[in-house]
């Protein structure tokens, strides 16, 4: 009996073992598998995303220099920006300017590494693609309301610091279209409700190329970003899109 119960104690550690054993082959380079299917290999943003890109994403975001070194993979003229403090709860580290991103931008804009990253990720796999499909076109520039500004959430007293106030935030207006069109969150968004079959529709009736461009814009954020705020998240938000990097998880 005691000779059983040993056995069943080592049968319960042997996969735990053997798991310990490959993850430490893994992260030492003793075990060689793709970097496709890699947990601890860098970011890679032009890689095709798949089950680890959330789990890359989070570590580069982690660490200062592996955030830098993905960073420069992206289609962005950027500067490095020193630390900084401007106020209680206000300032940044670890941040760029960005003059252009893969497309032009307007004013340029300031934000934290790891939210520049999610920007990096979110127009390489899905603005383009998603304009595509959509609209048949590509997107040449994209309109926005800034991003870092030393305040609290909607400008109100009394409120927590909004996430702007880290440079961890960017708010996007509009899209300027290669064909000369202009799609805008304020114009072409439809409200989305759930109907008898739950399917999304826009009040009802069918939704147009711009709204369904706009709408797959905001979902497809949410896979980079740790909250995206839309038209359908409240009045303060029906002219733009919140993307940020922060400890809320929300995409509304």
């Amino acid at each position: 009996m005691a000779h059983l119960r040993r056995f069943r104690h080592l049968a319960w550690w042997l996969p735990l073992l053997f798991v310990a054993l490959a993850v430490w082959g893994v992260r030492s380079g003793r075990i060689v598998i793709p970097e496709w299917w890699n947990p601890w290999a860098p970011l890679r943003i032009e890689a095709k995303p798949n089950l680890l890109t959330g789990f890359k994403l989070s570590r580069a975001s982690a660490n200062p220099a592996a955030c830098r070194a993905a960073l420069a993979q992206a289609r962005m003229t950027l500067v490095p920006l020193e630390d900084r403090v401007t106020g209680l709860g206000c300032g940044f580290e670890n941040a760029v300017r960005i003059e252009r991103t893969s497309v032009a931008i307007g004013e340029p804009f300031s934000l934290s590494c790891r939210a520049a990253l999610s920007l990096a990720m979110w127009e390489r796999h899905v603005l383009q693609d998603t304009a595509h499909v959509h609209l048949g076109t590509s997107v040449k520039s994209l309109e926005h309301f800034g991003s870092y500004a030393c305040r609290n959430l909607y400008g109100e007293q009394g409120r927590r610091r909004s996430q702007h106030a880290t440079a961890d935030a960017l708010d996007i207006a509009g899209f300027v279209l290669a064909d000369g069109r202009r799609i805008s969150v304020v114009a072409d968004w439809q409200p989305r409700v759930r109907t008898a079959d739950d399917e999304v529709a826009g009040a009802g009736a069918v939704p147009s190329a711009e709204s369904r461009f706009l709408q797959a814009l905001h979902d497809g954020a949410c896979r980079y970003f740790d909250a995206v705020l839309g038209p359908d998240y409240n009045r303060a938000h029906a002219d733009h899109f919140h993307f940020d990097r922060g400890a809320a998880h929300v995409c509304r």
